[in-house]
C-alpha cells in the first residue's frame, strides 16, 4: 500500500469509510494524509498481499483475499495519552486533540508511482508511511520530511511524500530510526539524536552583525544589538554619554569612555563604590612632616603643626598644656593655661551645628565658670552656649567654605564666690574647613 502525507486548509467536517482516501484536520494545525485502497492490479503489493504477507498496520483478509487495515484504536488498549483522541487510518493511527475535526478529501492523486520490482520496494515503503502514523506524531511547522528521505535514498516518493512541520521554538525528534535523514527548518539542524536542534550563529561565525555590534542567539534565528553603553543611529552604534543623562552619577566628576564612564575624585581624595570620594588620611600613610612636628589630617589634604606650640613665657607640662608659671611676672594677665586642639569640618556644612565642646578639667569650690570667644569670631561665623557650670558648646551659626583656617580662641573664666580668686583658661581651636562638601 502506498501512502502521502500533505500539508493543506480544509472547512468540511465528515468521516468516510477507510475504502477512500480521507483527510484528517484540526484546528490550530493541520494535516492531510492521503490512503489510498488496495488496488487490483497485479503489482508486488498484491503478490504479496496473495501471499498473505501484509506489511505493518495491515492483516490478510481471508474473505477478501486481500489485505486489510487493522483498527488500532480498537485493539491497542488507551493508545493515546494525555486526553488526547485516536483516529485511524491506513496503515496506522494517529493522536489528536479531542478538538480535532476529520475532514474527508476525495482528491485524486496526481500521479502514479509504480513500486519497484518484487515486494521489498512497496514494503520499505508502506513500513515507512505507517510507523510514521502509529508514533502519533503530529504536525505543526518545525522540520520537514519524505518519504524518501525517512526511509533512504532507494526509497520511490512519488505521491507518497509527506510533510511534517512543528513549532520551531520547539523542535522534536521525528520518530524514527537514527539512520533516517531529517530536513529541519531555517535556524534549526539535525543533532546526533535526529532532533533538529538550534544553530547558534553567534558561536559558528555565520551572522552577518557588524563590527560594533553585538550577536545575540535566538531559537532558530540570532539578532544584532548594540553593546552596553552604546545606542543605535542608523545602522551604526554610537557611545552613550551615562555623564550627560544625571548630574548624581558621580559626586565629583564623570568622566566619559566608550561604552561606560567613570567617576574621579580630586587630589586627596580616593574613589568608593565606584561613584563616591573619601578622603585619603595622609597622617597613616605617607607624609612630609619633621620629627618636631605633628600630622594632622583633614577632609582632602593635611597640615604639620609643631609638637611644643607653647611660646614664652609658657612652657610645655606633661598633660600636653602650655601653663605659664606664677611665678613669672609676665603670666599675671595672661591666661593660666592653654590648650592647643586641631579639628576638621567640611566645606559648605549645614547650620545651625554644634561643632565643638569645651569642658574645664580642674573645679575649683565655690567658684562660678563662665564661657565666651575670646579671639578669631570677627565675622561672626561662632556661638559659644554654656551647657553647664563646667562646659559649653561651640555652634556654628554661618556656613564657611574651603579650603580655609580658622583660629578661635575659647576662653573659660573662673572667679570666686566672693571675689578673691580670679582666674583664665584657653582652648585654642583651629579649625580647618576642607575644599569639598564630602
Amino acid at each position: 500500500m502506498l501512502k502521502a502525507l500533505f500539508l493543506t486548509m480544509l472547512t468540511l467536517a465528515l468521516v468516510k469509510s477507510q475504502d477512500t482516501e480521507e483527510t484528517i484536520t484540526y484546528t490550530d494545525k493541520i494535516i492531510t494524509i492521503s490512503e489510498y485502497p488496495a488496488v487490483e492490479t497485479r503489482s508486488p503489493l498484491i503478490l504479496a498481499a496473495m501471499c498473505k504477507q501484509c506489511t505493518d498496520g495491515y492483516e490478510w483478509d481471508p474473505v477478501r483475499q486481500q489485505c486489510k487495515d487493522i483498527d488500532e484504536c480498537d485493539i491497542v488498549p488507551d493508545a493515546c495519552k494525555g486526553g488526547m483522541k485516536c483516529v485511524n487510518h491506513y496503515g496506522g493511527y494517529l493522536c489528536l486533540p479531542k478538538t480535532a475535526q476529520i475532514i474527508v478529501n476525495n482528491e485524486q492523486p496526481q500521479q502514479e508511482t509504480q513500486p519497484a520490482e518484487g515486494t521489498s520496494g512497496a514494503t520499505t515503503g508502506v513500513v515507512a508511511a505507517s510507523s510514521m502514523a502509529t508514533s502519533g506524531v503530529l504536525p505543526g511547522g518545525g522540520f520537514v520530511a519524505s518519504a524518501a528521505a525517512v526511509a533512504g535514498p532507494e526509497m520511490q516518493t512519488g505521491r507518497n511524500n509527506f510533510v511534517i512541520r512543528r513549532n520551531p521554538a520547539d523542535p522534536q525528534r521525528i520518530p524514527s530510526n537514527p539512520s533516517h535523514r531529517i530536513q529541519c527548518a531555517a535556524g534549526y539542524e539535525q543533532s546526533e539524536h535526529n532532533v533538529c536542534q538550534d544553530i547558534d550563529e553567534c558561536t559558528a561565525g555565520t551572522h552577518n552583525c557588524r563590527a560594533d555590534q553585538v550577536c545575540i542567539n535566538l531559537r532558530g534565528s540570532f539578532a544584532c544589538q548594540c553593546p552596553p553603553g552604546y545606542q543605535k543611529r542608523g545602522e551604526q552604534c554610537v557611545d552613550i554619554d551615562e555623564c550627560r543623562t544625571s548630574s548624581y552619577l558621580c559626586q565629583y566628576q564623570c568622566v566619559n569612555e566608550p561604552g561606560k564612564f567613570s567617576c574621579m575624585c580630586p587630589q586627596g581624595y580616593q574613589v568608593v563604590r565606584s561613584r563616591t570620594c573619601q578622603d585619603i588620611n595622609e597622617c597613616e600613610t605617607t607624609n612630609e612632616c619633621r620629627e618636631d612636628e605633628m600630622c594632622w589630617n583633614y577632609h582632602g589634604g593635611f597640615r604639620c603643626y609643631p609638637r611644643n606650640p607653647c611660646q614664652d613665657p609658657y612652657i610645655l607640662t606633661p598633660e600636653n598644656r602650655c601653663v605659664c608659671p606664677v611665678s613669672n611676672a609676665m603670666c599675671r594677665e595672661l591666661p593660666q593655661s592653654i590648650v592647643y586642639k586641631y579639628m576638621s569640618i567640611r566645606s559648605d556644612r549645614s547650620v545651625p551645628s554644634d561643632i565643638f565642646q569645651i569642658q574645664a578639667t580642674t573645679i575649683y569650690a565655690n567658684t562660678i565658670n563662665t564661657f565666651r570667644i575670646k579671639s578669631g569670631n570677627e565675622n561672626g561665623e561662632f556661638y559659644l552656649r554654656q551647657t553647664s557650670p563646667v562646659s559649653a558648646m561651640l555652634v556654628l551659626v554661618k556656613s564657611l567654605s574651603g579650603p580655609r583656617e580658622h583660629i578661635v580662641d575659647l576662653e573659660m573664666l573662673t572667679v570666686s564666690s566672693i571675689g578673691t580668686f580670679r582666674t583664665s583658661s584657653v582652648l585654642r581651636l583651629t579649625i580647618i574647613v576642607g575644599p569639598f562638601s564630602f
